[in-house]
């Protein structure tokens, strides 16, 4: 029986960096009656706020809301009526001058390190505490200049391989449309999800997972290579088909009320 439905971000419950839709976030608040809703996604925690939990109606039940960010290496658990970090752990000052001057170094060789087309205050390389994240063209770039910008991954690639010689004591990953995770080898989502099923106490059979990169080299692809049964989409459209599929299969949300009447729900579930 699954307990926890988890997902990626990017390209699984949304478009890149813009926040959810509707239809999305009434389909995870709608599911949070019954599961424990778990994202883990490289992203930092005020994106998983942005994209996510500030787009959720009032039904949702956001104890049931368990935030794994930075692939897992950072964790937000909502209680008492706030957010609170349970743990971080973070890169220290030399780790995140290494891997960034590498990231750079490698874009600048290959040419793809190109300030001018930022946003203001936009950066190529973001510090996400835990982990680096080189984005090519910045977080703020628009959707579809995002996913045209390398969207069979041979560029990112490219900038993985040599940034590994240059510091090869770290591991980098493909993600999203244009970004390259870099992170303590180990520490990619399979560190995150083991450490979810410790503080969530639960088991890989009772988590269902949902990734749009689950291919040999993608951010998700350490959770197939775990074991715990992972559904891969290409889009948010096809995550959201899915949710549909697990609420009306189950009924969650449908009222079991003897006195209670749609048209005046008594129940909370409508």
């Amino acid at each position: 029986m699954k307990k926890i439905l988890s997902f990626d971000i990017d390209n699984t419950l949304n478009e890149p960096k813009m926040p959810i839709f509707p239809e999305m976030a009434e389909l995870l608040a709608t599911l949070s009656q019954k599961y424990t809703i778990a994202p883990i996604s490289g992203q930092k925690y005020d994106q998983f706020l942005i994209q996510i939990i500030n787009n959720l109606p009032e039904s949702a039940n956001l104890d049931n809301f368990h935030l794994f960010v930075g692939q897992g290496t950072q964790y937000y658990a909502h209680k008492d009526g706030e957010w609170k970090q349970i743990f971080n752990f973070a890169l220290t000052d030399t780790q995140v001058a290494e891997i960034s001057a590498a990231l750079k170094k490698g874009a600048e060789e290959l040419g793809y390190w190109d300030e001018s087309v930022l946003a203001p205050g936009d950066e190529i390389i973001e510090n996400r505490e835990s982990m680096i994240a080189y984005s090519a063209i910045g977080q703020a770039a628009g959707v579809e200049a995002k996913k045209a910008w390398d969207p069979d991954m041979t560029k990112r690639n490219a900038i993985a391989k040599i940034a590994k010689e240059l510091a090869p004591s770290y591991d980098f990953e493909v993600a999203g449309t244009t970004t390259i995770n870099a992170f303590v080898p180990g520490q990619n989502k399979e560190f995150g999800m083991n450490h979810m099923m410790e503080h969530l106490n639960v088991t890989k059979p009772e988590i269902l997972y949902f990734g749009d990169m689950t291919q040999p080299g993608g951010n998700d692809y350490p959770v197939v290579q775990m074991g715990i049964e992972t559904i891969t989409v290409r889009d948010w459209k096809e995550t959201a088909a899915v949710l549909k599929a697990i609420i009306a299969m189950e009924g969650i949300g449908s009222c079991d009320c003897d006195d209670c009447q749609c048209d005046d729900c008594k129940c909370g579930k409508h």
